[in-house]
């Protein structure tokens, strides 16, 4: 039993492609983001099943898909470089962590939905959903970057122009706006891969909260992501925001499993004896 790495998506999703094809939504994180990840890992058990899955993306942050705690509590980053954070599952999270033997501190605590039945939000909120276009870019990558700060990322010197730009270019970024033409809120869904997508980056301006704007956004975005051919809608929620967790539910979303990320600090404790 070992873990193998790749640089090359190509040869990791033929290594891993039962699993990841099996365990689509758990595995979500890698699946989305695998094409930005430095290095790409699977876990192969004695008879070459692959139990395990994992992206690890600058500086040095794996992040778990479906994976054994046994194949967590093995993983070493290739060439021996101490992990920055970890995220995943939270028994292979915990595993990992105190494998390593060095001081850990968890960040956030996420919850992975998946939809169920989508049902619009009563009472539906004013005004109407549309695709984001490129006029919308420089107000919505001021957003993105008030969406990562509210999620405790460290946002300085960022721009996210790009981000967004890119789910603008796809058609993935949805906004809401009221009856007068104003945008107030806005919801993203990734590329669907193996069935799977998911939605992310649903924000709304301090000043538009409370108006059921991000639950329009949210079930809009949800909705053309089925109708694009995704069997399977999945988002993250922090666990640490009742609303968002209570708003998904009210839209059809039902909790699949838990999620931990946590920070390394320090180096590990020294053996004594």
């Amino acid at each position: 039993m070992t873990w193998f790495f790749t640089e090359d998506a190509d040869a990791f999703r033929a290594a891993a492609a039962d699993l990841l094809a099996a365990e689509a939504a758990r595995n979500t994180a890698v699946l989305t983001l695998m094409d930005r990840a430095d290095r790409l890992g699977w876990w192969a058990e004695p008879d070459g099943r692959v139990t395990g899955v994992v992206a690890v993306f600058p500086p040095r942050e794996p992040s778990f898909g479906a994976v054994t705690v046994e194949a967590a509590r093995a993983l070493v980053l290739p060439e021996g470089e101490p992990p920055t954070a970890v995220r995943g599952e939270t028994a292979a999270v915990e595993a990992f962590a105190e494998a390593t033997g060095r001081p850990w501190t968890v960040t956030v605590r996420m919850r992975l939905f998946r939809l169920g039945e989508l049902t619009p939000p009563q009472p539906a909120p004013a005004g109407r959903a549309r695709v984001a276009v490129e006029a919308d870019i420089p107000f919505t990558a001021v957003w993105a970057r008030e969406f990562a700060r509210d999620i405790g990322e460290d946002v300085t010197g960022k721009d996210f122009t790009g981000h967004v730009t890119e789910r603008v270019t796809d058609g993935r970024l949805v906004l809401w706006e009221t009856p007068d033409g104003r945008p107030v809120s806005m919801a993203s869904v990734s590329r669907t891969i193996e069935d799977q997508a998911r939605v992310h980056l649903v924000y709304t301006p301090p000043a538009e909260r409370g108006r059921g704007y991000a639950a329009g956004a949210t079930e809009a975005v949800s909705r053309a992501a089925l109708d694009s051919g995704a069997t399977q809608v999945l988002l993250f929620t922090d666990l640490a925001n009742p609303t968002s967790n209570a708003l998904y539910q009210r839209l059809g979303y039902r909790p699949v499993t838990d999620h931990l990320t946590v920070e390394f600090r320090g180096e590990p404790a020294p053996v004594s004896g």
